[in-house]
């Protein structure tokens, strides 16, 4: 028996919950549509639930009515093994989004993420050059893996 998770995300969309979930699943590897129901009667009449996977973690998005705008006090931080990795999911998610600074973006569904190197939590708590990374991702959008390294590295 699968084990199940304990927390889901829930996304409240205005009306693009099962496009929104497409866009995802398009982006991220290991990832699926696992469940979709639109409510044909009652107060729901119309909107959908969509469940989905990325990654192997479970989200849902619903078509809440009325419509309520994410913020950035939530994001989701997606860690990369490798620049390409980074600019695949940087370009995909900035479609018809923003980008912010520090490796945040916020997409075309006002959705925030974080899309950082595996190692960046590590190279700014950690050692005598914990500084020197925070300063040379500071003026950064999209983050570049090797610049950061070589800061990491004294360089």
């Amino acid at each position: 028996m699968a084990a199940i998770q304990k927390i889901t995300p829930f996304l409240w969309l205005d009306g693009t919950a099962r496009e929104a979930a497409e866009f995802y699943v398009s982006i991220f590897q290991n990832s699926r549509i696992v469940s979709s129901e639109t409510y044909v009667d009652g107060p729901a009449a119309g909107s959908s639930t969509v469940a989905f996977e990325l990654g192997g973690v479970q989200f849902v998005a619903f078509d809440g009515i009325p419509a309520i705008e994410f913020t950035e006090a939530i994001s989701f931080m997606v860690s990369c093994d490798s620049q390409g990795e980074i600019d695949h999911l940087w370009d995909n998610l900035t479609a018809g989004g923003t980008e912010i600074q520090c490796g945040w973006l916020k997409d075309r569904y006002g959705v925030t993420w974080q899309i950082i190197p595996t190692d960046l939590p590590a190279w700014l708590m950690n050692g005598p050059n914990a500084n020197r990374v925070m300063e040379v991702m500071l003026p950064m959008k999209k983050l570049d893996m090797q610049k950061l390294l070589e800061a990491h590295q004294g360089g």
